[in-house]
Order: structure tokens, then C-alpha cells, then sequence
């Protein structure tokens, strides 16, 4: 996420260049190890609009997937939430909208570094503006980190606005 919203004001700020960059640590000297990711802006307007699911769980796969095939949600929707199954667990979500002013992104790394200190290249692959995010037995609410993420732009606004006599 925390890539997604310095993509965003990157993008609206540098729409000229071809590439932002991000120190992924303190920026130090090139020759100590300082790692950079690089973000190819002119990806973001080839990329699609993709639905996007957050799921409680891990999967222990590092590659592509045929997630069409093998995830296509029948989702029950009532007044108050939404409810699905998967892998006979069920599941109950909510849509988390992004906040107003920014673009989720989905980031896809084309090449894989060989260590952890070799620079980083990734490109959008494609943008959402609502994510749906399923929780175990309850819907996410205030507490779950990605819905208090979402709303932490509001937050940091009013908490770094001038103050005014």
C-alpha cells in the first residue's frame, strides 16, 4: 500500500518523467548498500481496472496463477454484509473504496533481484479504486488494518493542517 500512494502523488507531480524512484531504506551513500525501487509511470496508463480481493490467508506460491480458474466468487450480499465461500470456509467481506485523491495499484516485478541490496524494477500491472477485503467468521470493520489504512490520508491531513487562531 505504502507504494501505491507515493505512486499516486508521484504520478500527479512527474507526469513527464518515465520512472519515479523510492528509497526503500534511509537514502546513505550508493556505495553502502542503499537499495532504490524504481516505479514505471508509463505502465500506469497501459494498465486495466482489475477487481481486487484481499483474502485471510497465505498462500505459499511465488508465481503465476490462473486465479480466473480457480477463484470466482459467488457472492451473497445482504443489507449489512457479504458473504462467500472458499475452499469450503466461509468468508465475510466489504468493499473498502480508496481514498478520494488516490489509485490503488497493482505493482508486478518483471525481473527478481538476486539480493536483497540489488536496485528493484517494477511496473503497474493494473489499478483498482475499491477493494474487496473477506475476513473469517466476521466482516472487516474499524479495526482491521486495511479499512484504518484507507482512512489514515483524512487522518494525516487534519493532523499536519495549520492550525489557525
Amino acid at each position: 500500500m505504502e507504494f501505491a500512494a507515493a505512486a499516486t502523488t508521484a504520478w500527479r507531480q512527474v507526469t513527464s518523467f518515465q520512472s519515479v524512484n523510492f528509497c526503500a531504506e534511509q537514502p546513505r551513500d550508493r556505495m553502502s548498500g542503499s537499495r532504490v525501487i524504481r516505479l514505471d509511470l508509463a505502465s500506469l496508463q497501459r494498465a486495466g481496472q482489475d477487481p481486487v480481493h484481499l483474502l485471510p490467508c497465505e498462500i505459499e506460491h511465488d508465481g503465476p496463477a490462473n486465479v480466473n480458474r480457480y477463484f470466482s466468487p459467488a457472492v451473497k450480499e445482504t443489507k449489512s454484509e457479504m458473504s462467500v465461500s472458499f475452499r469450503g470456509r466461509g468468508l465475510k467481506g466489504q468493499e473498502v473504496s480508496v481514498p478520494q485523491g488516490y489509485s490503488g495499484m497493482v505493482l508486478k516485478e518483471d525481473h527478481k533481484p538476486i539480493s536483497e541490496d540489488e536496485d528493484r524494477s517494477l511496473r503497474v500491472r493494473s489499478t483498482f479504486s475499491t477493494l474487496t477485503c473477506w475476513n473469517l467468521e466476521t466482516p472487516p470493520s474499524s479495526d482491521d488494518g486495511v479499512v484504518m489504512a484507507m482512512n489514515w490520508p483524512v487522518i494525516a491531513e487534519a493532523i499536519h493542517a495549520p492550525i489557525e487562531d
